[in-house]
C-alpha cells in the first residue's frame, strides 16, 4: 500500500508531499492541471518507462520518493533478500533520482538498486489500469496469461512447459540423428573404400620414419661396402693384427734383459690389439647389416610409398593415419547401427508427444473451466456496471501448440442482445470499454489488499446513473485495500474517502503545479464545478451536496 508520494522538480512540480490512505482515493482538476504528471512521477520512482524529460526547467535535477508497506509473500521476500535490501521496519522507501543529463540513481531503504530491480519490485505494489489499458487486458496475446493467472494455472502451465521442452529437445536430436545419418550415407562407398585401404597396409606410428632410414641405408649399402671391406681386411690377423701380435710377442721375449723399460709399451699393445679387436667386431657387424636382398629394398620401398600415397590423399601425416582409420572406422559403426538409434529416438519422440499432448490437454479442460468461471464473474459484475444485457464470453479455441499449450484465448463480447460477439477492442464503445475493463480487473484481481490500484480516467465517456455505478464499485474494490482514480466524473469523485484538486498556478512567471487535499466545503466546490463548469452556482453546490450525501 502507497503511504506517501514525495516529488521535488519533477516536470511543472517544484515540491509536492503527498500522503495516502487507505479506501478510494481520487484526483480531481482540469484538463493539463497535472494529473498525469503524478502518474509519471509516480511510474519515475517504479522504473517503469516513461517521459524522457521529467526534471523541471531550471532545477540540476528531479526526485521522487515513494513509501510503501512491505508486500508479503515469498516471491517479494526473494526479491528483496537478492537485491539485499534491509525491511525489519515493515516499510519500502523507494527513491530515484534524474538529473538534468539523464542520468538516473535509485535507492530502495537507502539501498542502491537497479531500474530492473524497481520495476520488478514495481509488479507487486501497484496495479495501474486505463482505459487505453497497455498491460495486456486490450490485447489478445495476453488474454492468455490473464487466464491462466485468473485459475491458478501455474502448476498444469509447467507441467506442460516441461513436457514441451523434453519434446523439442528428442525432436532436434533426431533431426541431428537423421542428417548424420543422410550425411554418413552419402559417403559411405568412400568411407567403406578407404577403410578397406587402411586395414590392408595396416601403418602404425613411426613406421614411415623406420623405413626411410632404412631405405636410405640399403641404398647407400653398395657405395660403402668396398672401403668396409678393405678396412676390414687391413686390421685381420694377415695385416694389422698379426703384426701387433708379433711386436708383442718379440717385446715379452725381451721384457727379461731390458730392465722393466719394456713393460709400458707391452700394455699399451696389448690396449691396442683389444681396441682393434673391438673395432673388427663392429666391421662385421657393418658389414653384415650391409647384406640385403635386392627384394628387401623393393618391398621396403611399396610399403613406404603406400604409406606416404595414402597420407597425401587424406591430407594427414603418416604417423596420423592409424587414428585416422579409427575415426573412419567409428563413422562406419555409427552408420551400421544408426538405424537402431533412430528407432529408439523415434519412439522416444512418440512417447514425448504423447506427455506432451496429455499435459496440454489438461492444460486445455482446466482453462475451459476458469473460463466459465471468469464469465460467471463479469456477469455479476457488468450488472451493477448498468451492463446486465451485455455478454462477456472467454473463448478458449484450438491454437498453435507450443511451451504454453496449444489453445488460443481471446476475450469477447455482445454488447446488446442477439449483437454478434467479438473482441473486446473492437466492439465495446468508449464508455463501455471503461467498464468492461474495470470488472476484468475485479475479476482478474483476486487478491489486490496488497497492492495500491491506479485507475486513470477509467470513467471516461461515461456519466450519469453509469457514472455512479462505476464509482460505487470503485468504492466497493477499495473496501479492503487502496485505490486511486483520476477523474473527471463529480458521480466519482463524490465517492471517494480522500480528495485532492490538482490544480496550476503562475509564481515568478513560472507555470507550476499543485495538489491540494479537500474537505467539507472545498471539496463541495470542486464538485460543483466539475458538474456546472468555471462558474460554480448555488444549484451546482446543492447537486454536489446531494452527491456528497448519496
Amino acid at each position: 500500500m502507497l503511504r506517501s508520494l514525495d516529488i521535488r522538480d519533477m516536470l511543472i512540480i517544484d515540491r509536492l508531499e503527498l500522503a495516502f490512505q487507505p479506501g478510494l482515493n481520487v484526483l480531481t482538476g482540469e484538463t493539463g492541471a497535472g494529473k498525469s504528471i503524478l502518474l509519471d512521477s509516480l511510474g519515475f520512482v517504479l522504473g517503469w518507462r516513461g517521459r524522457a524529460e521529467l526534471v523541471r526547467a531550471g532545477a540540476k535535477q528531479g526526485e521522487v520518493i515513494a513509501e510503501f508497506d512491505v508486500p508479503p509473500g515469498p516471491v517479494a521476500q526473494a526479491l528483496l533478500d537478492d537485491a539485499g535490501i534491509d525491511t525489519s521496519d515493515g516499510e519500502l522507501i523507494l527513491r530515484r533520482i534524474n538529473t538534468v543529463d539523464g542520468r538516473k540513481t535509485a535507492w530502495v531503504n537507502d539501498r542502491r538498486v537497479s531500474g530492473d530491480v524497481l520495476r520488478r519490485l514495481s509488479e507487486l505494489l501497484v496495479e495501474l489500469h486505463g482505459q487505453h489499458d497497455d498491460r495486456g487486458l486490450l490485447n489478445p496475446r495476453g488474454h492468455r496469461v490473464l487466464l491462466d493467472t485468473f485459475g491458478s494455472l501455474d502448476a498444469k502451465l509447467e507441467k506442460t512447459r516441461k513436457a514441451w521442452k523434453t519434446l523439442a529437445v528428442i525432436r532436434k536430436s533426431l533431426k541431428v540423428a537423421k542428417d548424420q545419418q543422410a550425411a554418413l550415407k552419402a559417403e559411405e562407398e568412400f568411407l567403406r573404400h578407404a577403410v578397406g585401404e587402411l586395414d590392408k597396409i595396416n601403418p602404425e606410428a613411426g613406421e614411415e620414419a623406420k623405413l626411410d632410414a632404412e631405405r636410405r641405408l640399403m641404398q647407400s649399402a653398395e657405395k660403402i661396402a668396398v672401403d668396409i671391406s678393405k678396412a676390414h681386411q687391413a686390421m685381420s690377423y694377415d695385416a694389422a693384427e698379426g703384426a701387433l701380435i708379433d711386436a708383442l710377442r718379440w717385446l715379452e721375449g725381451a721384457a727379461d734383459k731390458a730392465d722393466g723399460r719394456l713393460d709400458a709399451p707391452i700394455e699399451g699393445l696389448n690396449r691396442t690389439i683389444n681396441e682393434l679387436a673391438e673395432a673388427q667386431s663392429g666391421v662385421e657387424e657393418c658389414m653384415d647389416a650391409l647384406r640385403f636382398n635386392p627384394h628387401e629394398l623393393e618391398s621396403i620401398e611399396e610399403r613406404l610409398f603406400a604409406i606416404r600415397g595414402l597420407a597425401r590423399k587424406h591430407n594427414v601425416l603418416a604417423d596420423d593415419l592409424g587414428p585416422f582409420a579409427d575415426t573412419l572406422r567409428s563413422k562406419l559403426m555409427a552408420l551400421d547401427g544408426g538405424a537402431d538409434d533412430l528407432i529408439r529416438l523415434e519412439q522416444e519422440l512418440s512417447d514425448a508427444d504423447a506427455r506432451y499432448t496429455q499435459a496440454a490437454s489438461a492444460l486445455t479442460k482446466a482453462r475451459v473451466s476458469a473460463a466459465k468461471e471468469l464469465d460467471a464473474l463479469m456477469g455479476a459484475e457488468l450488472a451493477p456496471l448498468k451492463m446486465e444485457r451485455a455478454v462477456f464470453v472467454t473463448l478458449v479455441d484450438a491454437g498453435d501448440a507450443g511451451p504454453d499449450g496449444q489453445d488460443a484465448v481471446s476475450f469477447t463480447v455482445a454488447t446488446n442482445p442477439g449483437a454478434p460477439a467479438g473482441p473486446l477492442n473492437k466492439i465495446a464503445s468508449g464508455g463501455e470499454l471503461s467498464r468492461f475493463l474495470l470488472a476484468l480487473k475485479v475479476c482478474l484481481t483476486r487478491d489486490q489488499s496488497d497492492v495500491t490500484m491506479i485507475f486513470d480516467e477509467i470513467d471516461r465517456g461515461v456519466g450519469g446513473a453509469t457514472a455512479d455505478a462505476v464509482g460505487r464499485r470503485l468504492k466497493a474494490l477499495a473496501s479492503d485495500g487502496q485505490v486511486l482514480v483520476v477523474t473527471h466524473s463529480p458521480q466519482v469523485a463524490a465517492l471517494g474517502a480522500h480528495h485532492w484538486r490538482v490544480a496550476k498556478r503562475v509564481e515568478n512567471g513560472m507555470t507550476l503545479s499543485e495538489v491540494v487535499p479537500l474537505k467539507n466545503q472545498d471539496r463541495i466546490d470542486e464538485i460543483a464545478r466539475m458538474l456546472s463548469g468555471d462558474t460554480v452556482t448555488d444549484p451546482a453546490r446543492a447537486a454536489a451536496q446531494a452527491l456528497l450525501n448519496g
